[in-house]
């Protein structure tokens, strides 16, 4: 068992791309905006379980959306894509600590630095359904010590938020990817910021 491992158990996986996994799994950012899927039910983010698997969608992943600087990490997922396409794997597991409601782009702005994407991405985020709230997660992520492989299922792909993972709970051992100080010291700074722009 590694050092610091818990037991992580769920059911439920919530779908991201794959290259903002990653970058949550190496710890460069702790956040994810959300609006909704265009074929949940009501087409509006809801947060129906704060601990989840993060399963990687691999369609939709576009270049331009990612900071020049951060571009490389999408060459490299879709390489590991192309390798097997029947088999998904899961290596990430997080716990929403904060859920927060974004509909200013001036808080999109202080939060820059903050994630892999570019100003285009946050933005496009906010200004579809402007009348709703861009949902913004801090995520306090763990590696999983051994992956899941899965068969891909069609039920594990499409413009959705969330999936059942079939066959129950999968329990597994997993680190936490930052500290305990080093994750509130994130939280603090990304609070702060969204502090500062509410007084702009």
């Amino acid at each position: 068992m590694a050092k610091g491992s818990v037991e992580v158990s769920n059911a439920i996986a919530l779908r991201d791309w794959a290259v903002t996994i990653q970058a949550l799994l190496d710890g460069t950012q702790i956040l994810l905006l959300r609006k909704g899927g265009i074929v949940e039910e009501t087409r509006d983010f809801k947060l129906i379980s704060p601990q989840f698997y993060l399963l990687p969608a691999y369609e939709h992943q576009k270049l331009h959306l990612l900071k020049p600087g951060e571009q490389h990490r999408l060459e490299k997922v879709l390489e590991h894509w192309r390798q097997d396409g029947q088999e998904i794997e899961l290596e990430a597991y997080g716990e929403v600590t904060d859920e927060i409601g974004i509909t200013d782009q001036k808080v999109l702005e202080r939060l820059r630095d903050d994630h892999i994407w570019t100003d285009e991405f946050a933005e496009e985020r906010l200004k579809w359904k402007p009348r709703k709230p861009l949902h913004l997660l801090l995520v306090r992520v763990y590696r999983l010590t051994d992956k899941v492989e899965l068969p891909m299922r069609p039920e594990y792909t499409g413009c959705k938020s969330w999936v059942t993972l079939e066959g129950g709970p999968i329990v597994r051992q997993a680190v936490p990817v930052l500290s305990d100080e080093e994750y509130a010291s994130r939280v603090q700074s990304i609070k702060s910021a969204l502090s500062l722009a509410g007084h702009d």
